[in-house]
């Protein structure tokens, strides 16, 4: 079953709890982070819990317990959902005052659903997806996990409007940042390519798990800015987050991506991501 929690209290998913002086809710004044469950593990919790403190303390949010205490309250509410396949979302923000810009002295707010994972369908990772680029008109600070997110949500709606499953984050000097909620990476002449890791993008987990696949695989990878020109010529190109995994993108803006097929060096990370998931995790 589906499972809430917030500041202390485990509770039903659809009780209404939000009080109307909620930071979060005013000002998206707060972080957040997602977590797969696999077999009833929680699946790199360990690296989503330090980013979390991490945008925590960028925000200078004090989390209201230690992460050790996160954790706990994470595997209780797994063990009451009884849920084996699961997605795990919670978020900090800065409290619940009266509303006003300045930082109240008040205890931060921790909130965390426990539903179903999403399905993601068997013919994306067989066939790819289609993608469209878009004009990146975030914050500057995006290596911060915020709830700020309208940006990202406007460009996934647009790209899905036009029949697409993401949009890939694009500069005003033509180079790729990031997709909308995801990393973005492209494969060209057996080397592996991905945007560097600067405040212009999020520091994904599975980002890290993948080049951390790459370099026990051997695949020479470059952590460097490139173009959509790059981009749209490349062998292969995917997309990585914790609730898709290891996407393949064989189609930008009706453009086929090579031969508009996957790719085999994509394939070989996804391969070896599966193998990753199904020996990790916290029991």
């Amino acid at each position: 079953m589906e499972i809430g929690f917030i500041n202390g209290e485990f509770i039903d998913i659809n009780k209404a709890v939000l009080p109307i002086d909620e930071r979060g809710h005013q000002f998206g004044d707060g972080v957040y982070e997602v977590v797969k469950v696999y077999d009833s593990s929680p699946f790199l919790l360990d690296e989503h819990l330090l980013r979390l403190e991490k945008s925590a303390s960028e925000i200078r949010i004090n989390l209201p317990y230690t992460l050790h205490e996160v954790k706990k309250i994470i595997m209780d509410g797994l063990s009451l959902s009884q849920l084996q396949e699961a997605e795990i979302y919670f978020q900090v923000t800065r409290g619940i005052a009266t509303r006003n810009h300045l930082f109240p002295k008040v205890p931060a707010s921790f909130t965390m659903t426990i539903r179903p994972a999403r399905i993601v369908l068997k013919q994306y990772y067989n066939d790819g997806i289609s993608a469209t680029l878009s004009n990146d008109e975030r914050w500057t600070n995006c290596h911060i996990k915020s709830l700020n997110l309208l940006p990202n949500v406007i460009a996934k709606q647009k790209a899905f409007d036009s029949g697409y499953f993401e949009a890939i984050l694009v500069t005003k000097d033509a180079y790729i940042t990031e997709g909308t909620s995801s990393n973005i990476f492209v494969v060209k002449n057996n080397k592996l390519y991905t945007t560097p890791l600067t405040c212009n993008i999020l520091p994904g987990i599975t980002r890290a798990a993948v080049l951390a696949i790459a370099k026990e695989k051997q695949i020479i990878f470059k952590e460097e800015s490139f173009s959509t020109t790059f981009l749209m010529d490349a062998d292969e190109v995917f997309m990585t987050s914790t609730s898709v995994e290891i996407l393949p993108i064989c189609s930008v803006d009706h453009n086929l991506i090579s031969n508009g097929k996957p790719g085999p060096i994509t394939k070989s990370l996804y391969e070896a991501y599966s193998q990753l998931y199904s020996l990790k995790g916290v029991k």
